[in-house]
């Protein structure tokens, strides 16, 4: 049995948990468009992005998958996918950054998979996930990260980000959105 001075140590964080719950159940449900599985995380933490695919382009296979890493997520490692080859673009960053004791002077900007051969192509049937670690930036917010979607015949490049007061009901395309919540005070993340 809990003695009552031990209750206020687990407050702060089942109101955390709580927080995080709600806007779990408050988050729109994977429609049609590409999405996270996990739609919050804590500013300035580690994340696994886990982008889920859930059919290709009008009975079209997908071929290919492009994430967009937006400003001030860092440490970007992108998960292999058995048949497909990954392409990793950088971009230098805006200053010099200190990492580990090294200077960092580009990241990653850009994670491309595409499928080895026609067997390897996520069919339309079929529901698929691109995964990647990353830092998430400090500032809590909004974050959001463009996808295209390209298949043998057409593509979908899910990247309308809606306007400041502004939600994402009725974009045709949305890019999938993390909400940042307060850091969590947790230190070193990797």
């Amino acid at each position: 049995m809990m003695n009552s001075q031990a209750l206020p140590r687990f407050r702060a964080p089942l109101l955390t948990v709580m927080s995080v719950l709600s806007l779990l159940a408050a988050a729109p449900a994977a429609q049609a468009h590409v999405s996270l599985e996990w739609p919050a995380a804590f500013a300035a933490s580690a994340y696994k992005a886990s982008f889920q695919v859930g059919h290709g382009c009008s009975g079209s296979p997908t071929r290919e998958v492009t994430v967009e890493i937006p400003p001030g997520v860092r440490g970007v490692k992108p998960m292999p996918r058995p048949g497909w080859s990954l392409a990793i673009e950088r971009a230098p960053l805006p200053r010099p950054e200190t990492s580990h004791g090294r200077t960092v002077t580009d990241e990653v900007s850009r994670v491309t998979w595409t499928a080895n051969t026609p067997q390897d192509m996520l069919q339309d049937a079929h529901y698929g996930e691109f995964v990647l670690r990353a830092t998430l930036p400090a500032q809590e917010g909004a974050l959001y990260w463009p996808v295209r979607q390209a298949c043998v015949q057409g593509r979908y490049d899910w990247v309308q980000v809606p306007g400041p007061g502004k939600d994402a009901k009725g974009l045709s395309a949305p890019a999938p959105r993390l909400d940042l919540m307060p850091a969590s005070g947790g230190g070193h993340v990797h």
